[in-house]
């Protein structure tokens, strides 16, 4: 199995980090401007602009300028490509563990 998934890699990077989580769940609301989503947070506008540089790079927002205001709108299919992976992963335990059971039962004599 391929644990090194470049897209993947990215994706885990960007949420890796509370700040670029919290704005990933204001943007599940919906679209937002920037000053609207760095009002929460106690940092200068040119870092937070690098949060959402990360969250851009690894394809979770996407953001349009109009005027002077920049808005961010969330990108659920980026989000879509981690549940296929975690869900993955959830069915390969799910198997390995029916099968510690069985030979559990089977080294206690129980039938399966």
């Amino acid at each position: 199995m391929e644990n090194n998934i470049p897209p993947l890699d990215s994706l885990f990077h960007a949420l890796a980090d509370p700040t670029r989580r919290a704005v990933v769940q204001r943007l599940g609301a919906g679209p937002a401007a920037v000053s609207e989503l760095a009002e929460p947070f106690g940092m200068g506008l040119p870092s937070f602009m690098k949060h959402l540089g990360v969250l851009e790079d690894a394809g979770l927002i996407q953001s349009a300028k109009t005027g002077r205001v920049r808005t961010c709108t969330l990108n659920p299919d980026r989000l879509a490509a981690a549940e296929r992976w975690f869900e993955e992963q959830r069915q390969l335990w799910d198997v390995r563990y029916r099968q510690l059971d069985a030979l559990l039962g089977a080294m206690q004599g129980k039938p399966e």
